[in-house]
């Protein structure tokens, strides 16, 4: 009788254990990859439901916009409705000196810079202009004052332009001047592309587009930037609108801005089509007021704009 291999079976005992541990290590291994996978696809899930949330929340309109409709003194400036698309647009009306005891003879529409109100600077302007008989009418955006809302990007052009139509039809063909403080600049250069203004005051004007993407897109790694930038609309492209505006305009920079760096100034003023000159103010933050010298300097060029204006029209 053969007596059984006691190598043999301890040999086979030792395979059917590794064989068996190796199952295990495989099933153990698989289900850490699984795992990992599992994690990584959750993971990646959050990722794109927080994008999303932050896509949906980047509202162009709210975030550049908002809403105004604080009490503010209208230093004695008039209120007129008027309306465009179904909607009410609010203005405020104030003469300059030249222009209380005679017609005026020309109109500035005026643009506030964001989140300020037209009613608080529309007689400060008139008042700047009061050697020339003119009305000024200041513009309160969407969802700003009496201005219906919400607030909308694009009705801020379409407004701006449907205030100019409004001069026209009841004033006839009397001059149009444009003017326009920082992001009012925008509204003002979208006029000036679009119908035959007379002439254009801008100050700190910000390419809209490249100012958010250079910029404010690094602290956010654009994913509030990118679908801002994307949705700033056509009809306030600064760059474009000056490509394709031409009258004589007068563009006084803040050499020292820290919101709209001057390097983006100079995108809008070297695309500018027209006749322009330019107003430094070397050391002035964005919202500095003028300096003296540059006050005295605006105060020639607005000479110089009325002169095209009515010189030209003269000599024709």
């Amino acid at each position: 009788m053969n007596r059984p291999n006691n190598s043999t079976s301890e040999k086979g005992t030792r395979v059917a254990r590794a064989s068996t541990l190796a199952r295990g290590v495989a099933v153990r291994t698989r289900a850490r990859v699984l795992a990992r996978a599992t994690v990584r696809l959750a993971i990646l899930l959050l990722v794109v439901a927080l994008l999303a949330i932050i896509c949906a929340s980047c509202s162009a309109d709210r975030i550049i916009l908002g809403e105004n409709h604080d009490s503010v003194d209208a230093h004695g400036a008039r209120r007129e409705i008027i309306r465009s698309a179904g909607k009410s647009i609010e203005c405020w009306i104030a003469p300059s000196k030249a222009a209380q005891s005679a017609e005026p003879k020309a109109f500035v529409i005026y643009f506030v810079g964001r989140g300020d109100r037209a009613d608080r600077w529309t007689t400060a302007v008139a008042g700047a202009w009061d050697e020339f008989p003119v009305q000024v009418w200041g513009v309160n955006y969407p969802a700003s004052g009496g201005t219906d809302g919400p607030p909308n990007l694009t009705r801020v052009g379409d407004n701006a332009v449907a205030v100019f139509d409004e001069l026209r039809h009841r004033f006839g063909d009397h001059p149009v001047f444009v003017e326009g403080g920082s992001f009012g600049t925008t509204a003002a250069l979208c006029v000036a592309a679009h119908r035959p203004v007379a002439g254009i005051v801008l100050q700190n004007p910000p390419p809209l587009r490249e100012l958010i993407m250079g910029r404010h897109g690094w602290w956010n790694l654009w994913l509030i930037a990118g679908p801002v930038a994307h949705q700033i609309p056509q009809n306030l492209d600064s760059i474009d609108n000056a490509r394709h505006s031409h009258a004589p305009a007068v563009f006084i920079l803040s050499d020292a801005d820290e919101m709209i760096p001057p390097s983006y100034h100079d995108k809008v003023v070297s695309a500018y089509a027209g006749p322009k000159h330019v107003i430094h103010m070397p050391g002035a933050r964005h919202n500095d007021p003028l300096t003296r010298e540059a006050a005295e300097q605006l105060a020639r060029e607005r000479k110089w704009l009325w002169e095209q204006q009515f010189l030209t029209s003269a000599d024709n």
